[in-house]
């Protein structure tokens, strides 16, 4: 997936001399080739990530078109002022771009896990949020913040959890996708980012009769799609590598309540910091988002729900 990204942005790059990358001193063999290519658009602005958000700003002013790099915990939860105040109040259009979203960064500690950014985000007026789960929704979400005259911040998790899609992906402004069908008044996953390939591994092995769907597009979204799918299933469960609080999860229950009331299961990082330091797999099962730990919760929630469809 972050190689769709960089070729992507090459692409773009190349294209458009307008196009700019900037980066808080990160990424540099991601970016060989952008550099070997487009050395005059690369900007190195150094461990100041707020001074570069600001940079973006201006440059955008002036007509270019700004990607701002760094790792969410960074960019854009260090420069969450500069982001509403600099870029998002004048409608500016710049892409930030947060790498290792999640709990990817697990030596790191709790400095560098972001499990906040959407939450954060999608709270800020005018600025849209972006969640790809895998290459081609990362290209189809790249050409979509070029082609957008306004903020834009998408988040990535470095961990690469596979394909969710078997090629190019023909997506829209808010567009939620099918991944996988279901039984009508059956139970529906939405997932985002790497939890996509979590969802699609359950629905084929424990719950044949779900459906999947990503979503790549937080705000905006589909809402009618949303409110259509959540009124024709029994019980929806929401994933996300993210905090349960404002987040994808917190997504579909707001509008479900207010246009179609169902039982909802929001699975993703509970309201605590991570315990221990350790390897990506080992925090996502201290944080019970491995697949066994979701598997088991989606059972017992379902399991707990009116007898209408059999539990798997």
């Amino acid at each position: 997936m972050r190689d769709a990204f960089s070729n992507t942005l090459v692409q773009l790059a190349l294209e458009d001399p307008k196009v700019l990358l900037l980066t808080g001193d990160h990424g540099y063999a991601l970016f060989d080739e952008f550099r070997k290519c487009c050395p005059g658009q690369y900007i190195n602005a150094g461990i100041a990530e707020q001074n570069m958000v600001g940079m973006a700003a201006g440059l955008a002013r002036v007509g270019f078109r700004p990607f701002v790099y760094g790792l969410a915990a960074f960019v854009p939860i260090r420069t969450i002022e500069q982001i509403k105040l600099d870029i998002a109040h004048d409608d500016l259009p710049v892409v930030l771009l947060g790498d290792g979203a999640g709990l990817v960064y697990s030596h790191l500690g709790t400095s560098h896990q972001s499990t906040e950014d959407i939450a954060c985000t999608r709270a800020i007026s005018g600025l849209q949020v972006l969640s790809p789960a895998d290459r081609f929704e990362m290209i189809t979400c790249m050409e979509y913040a070029y082609a957008t005259q306004g903020p834009v911040y998408l988040r990535m998790g470095k961990s690469d959890r596979g394909e969710v899609h078997s090629g190019p992906i023909d997506a829209e402004k808010g567009s939620l996708l099918s991944v996988r069908q279901g039984k009508p008044g059956g139970i529906a996953f939405f997932a985002t980012g790497s939890m996509v390939k979590t969802a699609v591994q359950l629905a084929d092995t424990c719950f044949t009769g779900a459906s999947v769907w990503s979503v790549p597009f937080i705000k905006p979204v589909d809402i009618a799609g949303v409110m259509h799918i959540c009124a024709r299933s029994h019980a929806v469960v929401t994933m996300e590598e993210h905090t349960i609080a404002g987040g994808l999860g917190s997504l579909i229950a707001e509008i479900a309540t207010e246009h179609a009331p169902v039982r909802i299961l929001r699975i993703g990082v509970s309201d605590r910091y991570s315990e221990y330091c350790g390897t990506y797999d080992y925090l996502l099962r201290e944080h019970g988002l491995d697949a066994r730990s979701v598997q088991g919760k989606v059972q017992a929630f379902v399991s707990a729900l009116p007898k209408i469809i059999d539990p798997p």
